[in-house]
């Protein structure tokens, strides 16, 4: 069965990247769901790791997320904001 989700533009741009440069290294054609399929495979490695997935934990604990309805309005905007407050 196959699911459908939205993606902010931005992580979508991403996933689209990612997949061009995985196609690339490995020279045959990588689709969006195997670069995700990727991702989540190397996500679960990492966290094999008791160090890394302590530190992750302690990392992650401490972040002020924005709810899941704040991110889906602002996400696309989000980093802009971010960058222009940057440079000032």
């Amino acid at each position: 069965m196959v699911q459908t989700i939205k993606l902010p533009e931005l992580i979508y741009q991403d996933l689209i990247s990612i997949t061009k440069e995985l196609t690339s290294i490995a020279r045959k054609p990588i689709s969006n769901a195997m670069t995700m399929s990727l991702i989540i495979a190397v996500y679960h490695a990492h966290l094999k790791d008791p160090c890394a997935r302590d530190a992750f934990r302690q990392k992650i604990s401490t972040l002020d997320f924005m709810s899941p309805e704040l991110f889906e309005k602002t996400w696309d905007t989000l980093p802009d904001k971010i960058k222009k407050n940057d440079s000032t």
